[in-house]
């Protein structure tokens, strides 16, 4: 049988003084409490505007929760040296901290400097990194985000009057219209979203006035040219129970959904939005968006290669759309136009149908990449109105429909645009499209050009 009389005295201390050293450990080990951080905030933003160079700190505050002493394994900043932010916790310096213990319902400090110079043109709107923070085995981030350049910020604020245009605008998180609040946006304008990030007109209304050849410009907040055309950057302008609102002359690229609509204010008899003169496109999901009720009319637009849908309506809403082109080339993967009256909800099983009293899209082009570019989807039953008349216009679809609301429909005729992949929907003279139109009283097309008498179909007269 083993035995420690058989060891040398200097062993058997060595083995005592290592036992006594593990249990020890163990007991401090024990001692520290298995939960995470707290924090007084989740995102540090730096609303100040830097000119030339900008220097300012903030603070938040980081807290132990539990009872027990909780050991901080780790706080790095993800950014490193290369980051334009600096940071302090509890005194200490640097990109990487070590090893830090923070008492039962106890808290530290964190500070943070930012200095940035902003000549470069070419930095994103917003410049971001985070703070990293290791606890038994989890990292939790605390996001840190400054403005690249003179603009006015909006970062989760309401919104009433008349925006300046002498400076651009740039949205993170949201910019809101509140209930009952109005808000103008002069011609001029240059919007730029940070990603997610939405202009969001609640029970309010929103009036954005851009001129021909001044437009109101809506694109994400990144300026580098590999940006230039990438879908997806922020959200959209969110219309929810909207009062009338209306939008002229404007641009909206590089987003999620375009213009998306939720209903509209029960006193509101006419349309929840007047849309003229505006081009929508590259949208990583839909043009238009109506959607349970909501009114719209349309003239004058251009809405192409978004990647669904130029025009969604689903679970009803009315949509009056007149010398629009609803176009689905570039990555568009469904059918220009899709109406449906109905939802089902997955996660419910519930199903909810709506009326579509006004249905109409008068000298439009309804074309794209797939064989079908119109899609109704309807259910009938009582109480429930579906109203549609198609008149006047051009449709690529792999079925010619013969319901009577359709009136002088060109089917699976090629417009012959000049140039779809670079977005350019002028058309040669030999077009269908050329003198097909229907005269409804619009007297010039979205380039300023005066209509022809019979009018040409679509946005563009040549």
């Amino acid at each position: 049988m083993f035995s420690l009389k058989h060891l040398p005295h200097s062993i058997i201390l060595t083995l005592l003084l290592w036992c006594s050293f593990a249990i020890s450990s163990c007991k401090k080990n024990a001692n520290f409490s298995q939960e995470n951080l707290s924090f007084s905030k989740d995102t540090v933003v730096f609303d100040t505007v830097f000119t030339t160079i900008g220097s300012t700190t903030q603070q938040f505050k980081i807290y132990n929760r539990s009872n027990k002493p909780l050991k901080i394994d780790q706080i790095e900043l993800m950014g490193g040296n290369n980051s334009p932010f600096r940071i302090n916790v509890d005194g200490v310096k640097g990109t990487q901290l070590g090893t830090m213990i923070l008492e039962g319902k106890d808290s530290l400090f964190a500070f943070v400097e930012v200095t940035l110079s902003t000549n470069n043109q070419n930095l994103p709107m917003i410049i971001e990194d985070s703070i990293r923070f290791r606890t038994n085995g989890k990292d939790q981030y605390v996001k840190l985000a400054v403005w690249g350049q003179d603009a006015y910020f909006h970062y989760k604020d309401l919104n009433e009057g008349t925006w300046p245009n002498d400076k651009p605008h740039v949205i993170y998180g949201y910019a809101a219209v509140d209930s009952a609040k109005s808000l103008t946006i002069p011609a001029g304008t240059n919007i730029y979203l940070h990603k997610n990030a939405l202009l969001y007109v609640y029970k309010g209304a929103l009036q954005v006035q851009g001129m021909l050849n001044n437009e109101v410009v809506f694109q994400g907040d990144r300026l580098e040219p590999v940006y230039d055309d990438v879908p997806g950057q922020y959200y959209g302008i969110y219309f929810h129970e909207a009062l009338p609102s209306s939008i002229d002359y404007a641009i909206l690229k590089n987003g999620t959904a375009g213009i998306h609509l939720y209903h509209e204010d029960p006193s509101n008899t006419g349309y929840t939005l007047q849309l003229n003169n505006t081009r929508i496109y590259n949208m990583s999901r839909y043009g238009v968006f109506i959607y349970a009720g909501a009114k719209v009319r349309a003239e004058n637009c251009i809405i192409s290669r978004n990647e669904t849908h130029a025009l969604l309506v689903l679970e009803g809403g009315d949509f009056n759309f007149n010398h629009c082109n609803l176009l689905g080339y570039g990555s568009a993967k469904g059918p220009a136009v899709g109406i449906s009256n109905y939802y089902s909800n997955p996660f419910t099983g519930i199903t909810n149908v709506g009326s579509i009293h006004e249905g109409n899209l008068t000298n439009c082009v309804v074309y794209g990449n797939p064989d079908f570019n119109l899609v109704l989807d309807t259910l009938q039953m009582n109480g429930v109105t579906l109203n549609f008349q198609v008149s006047n216009c051009l449709i690529r679809s792999d079925s010619v429909f013969t319901d009577p609301f359709y009136s002088n429909v060109q089917w699976n005729q090629n417009p012959l645009f000049e140039n779809t992949a670079q977005g350019d929907f002028i058309f040669l003279p030999n077009s269908p499209l050329n003198g097909t139109g229907i005269n409804t009283g619009v007297s010039i097309d979205i380039f300023g050009n005066p209509r022809q008498n019979p009018p040409d179909i679509g946005a563009v007269e040549l």
